[in-house]
């Protein structure tokens, strides 16, 4: 398994060993000791699976005051998986991290507590899979609005048709600065 500091050291790049031949292949998805050692000492309580479609942009979420670290990779397809810091005393503020991960090469992100979370589908279908170091509380969801100017991600709209597909509660996500959180 290696590991990679993204551009915010605290959101992690994971790239586990996969051993495969003409059959299929294996792969170890979790192991307590080894992502501790990456610096991932969670203890993680609720596993989701969320399936989309083609141009499908969800988020960017994130729950306070009970926040969630998540764990996230592709079983099926291909996403690009986007964080944002929105912790308000933060050095890296307002910035963004993003990634393609797929089945093909069985990535892995670690996004910790204290960041919204979103993704858009670049394939088909995608069928994603994500730890989470915290239960989902609906009273305390939020979400920042995917295209805030003022984080200015860079989403890969050359690989979908048309505008990204978002869900009601997406489309009143609020600016950054009305989702800074005061840790």
């Amino acid at each position: 398994m290696e590991a990679e500091q993204t551009e915010i050291p605290e959101v992690l790049l994971i790239k586990p060993a996969v051993y495969g031949d003409e059959r299929g292949y294996f792969k170890e998805t979790f192991h307590q000791q080894r992502y501790s050692e990456l610096g991932i000492e969670r203890n993680f309580v609720q596993d989701n699976v969320s399936f989309s479609s083609r141009g499908v942009l969800r988020g960017l979420h994130y729950q306070w005051p009970n926040p969630q670290g998540k764990l996230l990779y592709v079983l099926q397809g291909e996403i690009f998986d986007v964080a944002v810091d929105i912790r308000a005393d933060s050095p890296t503020f307002g910035r963004w991290v993003g990634r393609f991960l797929s089945s093909e090469n069985h990535h892995q992100l670690w996004i910790p507590e204290g960041f919204a979370h979103g993704f858009l589908v670049t394939s088909d279908t995608a069928l994603i899979t994500y730890k989470c170091t915290d239960l989902y509380h609906p009273a305390d969801e939020g979400c920042v609005q995917w295209d805030d100017p003022a984080i200015g991600i860079d989403w890969p709209l050359d690989r979908i048709e048309g505008a990204p597909s978002l869900s009601g509660k997406d489309q009143q996500g609020k600016s950054l600065a009305d989702s800074a959180l005061k840790i």
